[in-house]
């Protein structure tokens, strides 16, 4: 008997081997040993063409959880089950859940009761923060590029990406790596500013800082820069509207900053944009999609329509005669995924209709799996899909990060003018009046949780000054209807009367900024214009404190009024870091990284414009309002000494520059020393002055540093008239100062064959 049933015990265990789960290591694609090609392949084998369709469709969190308002409140089996059946898809979006438990309970259905187990990818909005319920809200990027300090853009990547994967969240949308020269364009927020090379390294620093060291960790998550490519200068500054621009510009400016991203970020995504680039939409574009992201630039991971981007392609762009059509087109140019562009179930049947008459081929549908399913490979879902419920508590808007938010803030608020040294308040000043609606604004800039609050200006400053000031606040005007009210008026105006100095707030409603809002007119509105301008009249001195999200023409404030200062959207320690720079607790250290034009009638107006782009009006004047790099300091610094080693290089060589930066001040201060360079003769035209560099140096009163630039290749080279990216012989402007206007050391680099 015991033979017997030690033999039966045998066949339990035997038995139970081959009926357990069949996701346990049974196929190869399993076999976390083998490498993620053989597992992608394997994978590949096995999947239905529907299967396979499902892989590249994206599903909305509602169609999964429960959700209240923006978030996933609880997982519910029965709206799982209804959706997914016993087959897996490639994404959910627009989910965030509250908790981690709830995606790991979506992730558990997906691997064990879907036929082939395959994860799902979360992916969620991260611009400047997790856009989660409570999560750590940085400064906007437009603003984070005006630290000029990529180790800090790295750093914010780092806590969006701990944060977005401590809820099961795997992707994130971003950075934006749009270089918008019209500031009409609502998405201006969103990017790192006008110039190519200080968007490329902030563009890598961000990509590097959501990927962290290995995918597979638990604070990292798949970067996706967007929008690819050339989205930032619309027609009439207009979103999506068309693109008409030469290769080589393309090449030189926007193409460069997400060629950064891939070759040296390793960005494992990008999102095609909406708009035609020259007569082609982008997600329709080979040209982009494979000729230049894959094959010139070596692109290892998948392609994300941006919203409705391929759907547009049909119905407005109309080149494709129906949805089948369209799909065909896009996939086989290289795009790997829908955004919400058709419902599943006509996408599905789209999709088969192109296999069965072959606009789209078994080999083209294969191609666009298997980058999918290499992502997931490598962010090692198979193995752990599971997020530990317990790191959420851990890592979730820590100390530690709302520090880094209120010192990038505080890093990236732009002194733009300061007569007579009015900022920061002295001692001397004994009341304060603090005028304008959206100093209570708690806005914390697009792409951020709708529920969260950053700390207003105005209470920024009642923390910061205690019982050092008295401060009164007025609003102006009525905010909904932009009319004045004379009581309302007059109240502000008896305040500023009795109060030593005027702070008025100034800048964009939240409804008059970020995409889709798009502006005709970047001028301050009739009621704010009226309000400065009152309370001008009173002879008290005056700080317009800025709060807007792109720059705006402010010609007769910066003609009238003795300090300006701009803050963006500055984050949920936004008006701590505003008061820290007014009453000089900070010493302001940012600069523009984009140009304020004078008028509308200047738009375009970025720095490094080609030598005919004169901007010579009758009725205007030549320069910017604020150029790019612009930044005042509570301090002076001295440039001095700029040596080159060697003065005379090959086209394959490289020089050192150095320049020897002085606090001539009383007080510790930070510079950006920005070393630009101009071509002064080339095969093609070339920018009359373009960054190539740049160093954030912090020094006391007195002290000195020498500062080290290198210039090679990538400093010195175009792309000439065989489209060929070369140095070219001759002669080199070398030029180091604190903006792009503001030029103290010049040299001349000589290039020989």
């Amino acid at each position: 008997m015991k033979k017997i049933f030690l033999f039966l015990i045998v066949l339990i265990v035997v038995f139970s081997s081959f009926t357990r789960d069949k996701n346990i290591k049974q196929y190869p694609y399993q076999n976390s040993s083998l490498s993620v090609e053989k597992r992608v392949a394997d994978l590949l084998d096995r999947m239905t063409d529907e299967e396979k369709i499902l892989q590249l469709d994206m599903y909305r969190g509602n169609e999964f959880s429960n959700k209240l308002k923006h978030e996933s409140t609880e997982y519910s089996e029965e709206i799982t089950s209804n959706t997914l059946g016993n087959k897996s898809v490639g994404s959910i979006h627009d989910f965030y859940p509250l908790s981690p438990e709830i995606t790991n309970q979506i992730q558990k259905y997906a691997l064990e009761k879907t036929r082939l187990g395959i994860p799902i990818l979360f992916i969620e909005e991260g611009l400047h923060g997790y856009e989660g319920l409570g999560s750590t809200s940085f400064p906007i990027p437009i603003q984070l590029a005006a630290a000029w300090d990529t180790a800090l853009v790295r750093k914010i990547g780092r806590v969006i990406a701990t944060e977005s994967r401590a809820h099961g969240v795997n992707m994130i949308l971003g950075p934006v790596l749009c270089l918008p020269r019209d500031p009409r364009w609502g998405r201006v927020e969103e990017t790192y500013g006008e110039d190519p090379y200080l968007a490329a390294l902030n563009g890598v620093a961000m990509v590097k800082g959501l990927q962290g060291k290995n995918l597979t960790d638990p604070d990292a998550v798949i970067s996706e820069p967007k929008h690819f490519a050339i989205h930032g200068i619309p027609e009439a500054g207009s979103n999506t509207s068309p693109v008409s621009i030469g290769e080589r510009e393309a090449r030189s400016t926007f193409l460069y900053v997400f060629e950064k991203a891939i070759r040296e970020g390793g960005a494992m995504s990008i999102m095609a944009a909406y708009h035609e680039l020259d007569g082609i939409p982008c997600a329709v574009n080979k040209w982009l999609l494979t000729d230049i992201l894959r094959k010139e630039w070596g692109f290892q991971g998948f392609v994300l329509s941006d919203l409705g981007a391929i759907r547009m392609t049909l119905n407005e762009h109309k080149v494709a005669k129906d949805t089948s059509d369209v799909l065909a087109q896009t996939f086989k140019a290289g795009m790997n995924m829908q955004f919400y562009d058709f419902k599943h179930d006509a996408f599905k049947r789209a999709m088969i209709e192109a296999l069965k008459n072959n606009s789209l081929t078994k080999e083209d549908l294969n191609k666009a799996v298997a980058d999918v399913l290499k992502v997931k490979f490598l962010l090692g879902l198979f193995e752990n899909p599971y997020v530990d419920s317990n790191l959420k508590a851990r890592v979730f808007h820590t100390t530690q990060s709302q520090e880094l938010a209120l010192k990038a803030a505080q890093q990236s608020i732009c002194l733009l003018k300061n007569e007579n040294e009015l900022l920061p308040l002295n001692k001397n000043t004994k009341s304060i009046a603090v005028i304008g609606h959206l100093a209570t604004s708690t806005y914390l800039g697009g792409y951020s949780n709708k529920d969260g609050k950053g700390i207003s200006i105005l209470d920024g400053l009642k923390q910061r000054a205690g019982n050092t000031f008295k401060i009164s606040y007025e609003q102006g005007y009525v905010t909904d209807s932009c009319k004045f009210q004379p009581e309302l008026l007059q109240k502000s105006i008896d305040l500023v009367n009795n109060s030593d100095v005027a702070i008025v707030v100034l800048g964009e409603d939240p409804k008059n900024v970020g995409e889709g809002k798009d502006r005709a007119n970047i001028e301050l509105d009739e009621c704010q214009m009226s309000l400065i301008k009152a309370v001008y009249k009173t002879g008290k001195p005056v700080v317009v404190v800025l709060f807007n999200g792109r720059p705006l023409t402010i010609s007769w404030i910066a003609q009238y009024i003795p300090a300006i200062v701009e803050t963006w959207f500055s984050g949920e320690k936004g008006g701590l870091a505003i008061a820290d720079i007014l009453l000089g607790n900070v010493n302001p250290s940012g600069k523009l990284p984009m140009t304020f034009p004078r008028s509308m009638g200047q738009i375009p107006y970025y720095y490094n414009h080609k030598p005919t782009s004169r901007h010579k009006y009758v009725d205007e004047e030549r320069s910017p309002l604020f150029s790019f790099g612009h930044g005042l300091s509570y301090t002076t610094f001295e440039y001095s000494d700029i040596q080159l080693t060697p003065s005379k290089i090959p086209v394959n060589g490289t020089s050192t520059v150095s320049v020897k930066i002085k606090n001539t001040g009383k007080i510790e201060g930070s510079e950006v020393v920005q070393l630009y360079i101009r071509d002064e003769v080339g095969s093609v035209t070339t920018p009359v002055i373009a960054l190539k560099g740049f160093n954030r140096i912090s020094l006391k009163p007195g002290e000195s540093k020498i500062i080290n630039f290198t210039i090679g290749f990538e400093h010195l080279s175009l792309w000439n008239r065989d489209m060929k990216q070369v140095v070219e012989p001759g002669e080199f402007k070398i030029m180091l100062g604190s903006s792009s206007s503001d030029i103290r050391q010049k040299a001349i680099l000589w290039v020989t064959e």
